[in-house]
């Protein structure tokens, strides 16, 4: 055991006859390492670019709600008639009155 500690820290497990098989292993490791960063680097970008969606549907969804409220106080009664009062229509005093058409069999 004592040995086998000694070679890895001098590093003669790398150049001794039977290393190929401990570069391949150490290759492996070192191409699974880059792909796991590589992975790691773009959930990264995944996750700010959610958050920097879900902001501007904040944003969006907010201006939405306030041109609604406008377009609710404008198409308040009280304030189309004083709309209207102003280019000289007034409404009428006279309710409205139904037309009833019969048929004519």
């Amino acid at each position: 055991m004592k040995k086998n500690i000694y070679s890895i820290l001098k590093g003669t497990f790398l150049v001794s006859d039977d290393s190929f098989k401990n570069w391949r292993f150490i290759i492996f490791i070192s191409v699974l390492a880059i792909v796991m960063i590589a992975s790691s680097h773009s959930a990264d970008k995944k996750v700010y670019e959610i958050a920097r969606l879900k902001n501007e549907v904040k944003e969006i969804r907010s201006t939405f709600l306030e041109g609604r409220i406008k377009l609710n106080k404008l198409k308040m009664e009280s304030n189309v008639i004083g709309k209207m009062k102003e280019k000289g229509v007034e409404p009428s005093l006279i309710p409205p009155k139904k037309i009833k058409v019969k048929s004519q069999n």
